[in-house]
């Protein structure tokens, strides 16, 4: 997503400052040479025979992991994805669509037929595997991926200077009392309301997690969002900000941003897919995120261990929102009219439909 975010906006801005086109896709692939190419890993190569999976030509999804490289000592491969998102870029509807999947989700993983949290699927066999997984159980055809490690994302808030958040009393006063935030200096600076948050302090703001305080105090965003569903409103808002914000800068500013970020990122696509979307965002002309979660809510409930024995602790179990049976049904129909038929106007609703089949 940020590779996108860096050079859709700096396309637009230089071809506005006169900069010839030419010149300008010279720059960009300087830049993507930064990032490490995944030749082992290509989602279209991957085999999902048997696998029903909705797509659209004019329509490119991309699976966004974020990762905490610190878990394993640089190594990004036999732990769990902090961060799974759908990023889509609507060349029907001229829209950019970002769809959080809750890391909790209870799913059949691919490589095993296992029910497990969603997280486990990249443990358990790769990027490959959690395509499958995600294909398997929300029927959505993915185009390519991006890996994203932490210290990029604290490392791109610092590089454009800061961006915008509203941090409720609770976060607030959760970030204060842990070490989500690192350094004693930058959870103090902490305040309720508006302000400018930098790396250290964005970082830690959109990996709260929990669902209340010491105290026993719900940790609620401005919007009162809790839990995960909390945590992945904060990704999805911050990241929109970082988006509004990186327009606002020169062309200098965003090559000098993606030099230091693209060390940090990886991908199977190659520099001219990149580029091609590029381009199509740029025509676009739209800073605007559509946003969407899943499971909805309404449709998932708490699934514990004794009921899944392979989830590892608590879960959230997908439903159909009319019973309370596993069933991924709804939540792969919510994803089908987000991804491919909502038109970004107005919030979108998902319609509800008696034929769907449960597990």
């Amino acid at each position: 997503m940020w590779k996108k975010i860096v050079f859709g906006v700096a396309l637009v801005i230089s071809i506005a400052a006169g900069f010839g086109v030419a010149k300008v896709q010279s720059t960009m692939n300087t830049s993507l040479n930064h990032i490490t190419r995944d030749k082992d890993n290509v989602l279209k190569d991957v085999n999902l025979d048997g696998i029903h999976v909705n797509s659209d030509d004019k329509i490119v999804n991309i699976l966004l992991i974020g990762y905490d490289l610190r878990k394993e000592n640089g190594k990004d491969f036999g732990g769990l994805t902090d961060v799974m998102m759908i990023a889509t870029l609507d060349k029907k509807h001229n829209t950019i669509k970002l769809t959080s999947l809750m890391r909790d989700t209870l799913v059949r993983i691919a490589s095993n037929n296992e029910d497990m949290k969603l997280n486990a699927a990249y443990a358990r066999g790769g990027v490959k595997n959690m395509y499958k997984t995600i294909a398997k159980n929300f029927n959505i055809k993915l185009d390519g991926y991006a890996m994203v490690g932490f210290k990029a994302f604290q490392q791109v808030v610092d590089k454009i200077g800061g961006v915008e958040a509203e941090l409720t009393e609770s976060e607030t006063n959760y970030l204060k009392d842990t070490n989500y935030v690192h350094g004693a200096k930058n959870r103090k600076k902490l305040k309720v309301g508006k302000q400018t948050l930098n790396g250290a302090q964005a970082l830690g703001y959109v990996r709260i997690r929990s669902d209340k305080n010491r105290l026993g105090v719900p940790v609620k965003t401005a919007n009162g969002l809790t839990d995960d569903y909390g945590r992945t409103w904060r990704q999805r808002t911050l990241m929109s900000a970082i988006f509004k914000k990186m327009k606002t800068l020169s062309l200098s500013e965003l090559i000098a941003v993606a030099n230091k970020v693209f060390d940090n990122v990886k991908t199977d696509l190659d520099n001219d897919t990149i580029l091609g979307y590029i381009k199509d965002v740029a025509m676009m002309g739209t800073t605007d995120v559509c946003q969407l979660q899943i499971p909805m809510n309404g449709y998932y409930r708490d699934g514990h261990q004794a009921e899944f024995p392979n989830s590892d602790g608590w879960s959230l179990v997908p439903t159909n929102g009319v019973s309370s049976a596993y069933d991924t049904s709804a939540n792969a129909a919510a994803i089908k009219q987000f991804v491919f038929q909502y038109n970004g106007k107005g919030e979108f609703k998902y319609k509800s439909s008696s034929s769907s089949s449960s597990r």
